[in-house]
């Protein structure tokens, strides 16, 4: 049960508990935790990251500890599906990122951005900032830092509630659960590339492809280079069907 009182149900997809909620349920007790959270944070692992959790311990636990676990990837749609325990479905970091924006928006909240190359950060800001009026985005800080130190003074000296926490994966997973608390802020998401995104310097796949799954394939036409990574995908899905024929375990 979480904070609020509100039992969340979770479904175990290849070793990693996912929280099966829809993007208004996640972004409205994500806004509970903002209010009342004490360094909880966000996490939205791939199929990738899922993989990664099963060889590496300490990310697993990493990815255990986080307040909530959203299914960002369609991999992590398709294996749960395979699994016979569907998720009522996507909820992709960026418009969840969103979401909870619209909520911040005049609630008293402030937001802080961490992440990304220098001046990203500072033109995403200013963007967010009309898309959603109201919303107190009090500081910002690109991801080229050495040391955490002066990141999280900095966090807690503009008393943020809420940090999008903008350094890739499984970095950006790692720090959370390290600067969380020191950092003084209520809430952490996790949100990779999205600075970027907000900022203007990368645009999205169009809508009609956001909606069928097809982000990766927009992704791949832009950056060709991800091929190695995609690839991994088929094998995952593999991965999924022996997993659920040894109940769970694979060896």
């Amino acid at each position: 049960m979480g904070k609020d009182g509100h039992w969340m149900k979770k479904t175990d997809v290849m070793g990693v508990a996912f929280d099966d909620m829809t993007m208004d349920e996640a972004a409205d007790r994500a806004l509970a935790l903002a209010k009342d959270g004490a360094g909880a944070y966000v996490v939205t692992p791939n199929p990738e990251l899922v993989l990664m959790a099963q060889k590496d311990s300490a990310y697993a636990k990493t990815l255990a500890g986080a307040a909530l676990t959203l299914a960002d990837g369609i991999g992590i749609i398709y294996a749960a599906k395979l699994l016979k325990r569907p998720l009522t479905g996507r909820v992709p970091g960026i418009d969840f990122a969103g979401a909870l924006m619209e909520r911040l928006a005049g609630s008293g909240l402030k937001l802080y951005l961490l992440g990304a190359k220098p001046g990203v950060a500072e033109r995403a800001a200013a963007n967010l900032a009309e898309r959603y009026p109201g919303l107190d985005i009090c500081g910002t800080r690109d991801g080229y830092f050495q040391e955490d130190g002066p990141v999280i003074r900095d966090i807690r000296k503009k008393e943020a509630d809420v940090v999008f926490v903008c350094l890739g994966a499984p970095k950006q997973e790692r720090w959370m659960e390290r600067n969380g608390a020191a950092a003084g802020a209520h809430l952490l998401v996790g949100l990779g590339g999205s600075l970027d995104v907000f900022a203007g310097t990368v645009q999205r796949a169009p809508g009609w492809m956001q909606k069928a799954g097809l982000e990766w394939l927009y992704r791949l036409a832009k950056q060709p280079s991800r091929i190695g990574r995609m690839a991994k995908l088929p094998g995952f899905l593999v991965k999924a069907v022996f997993w659920k024929d040894k109940g769970g375990e694979v060896a």
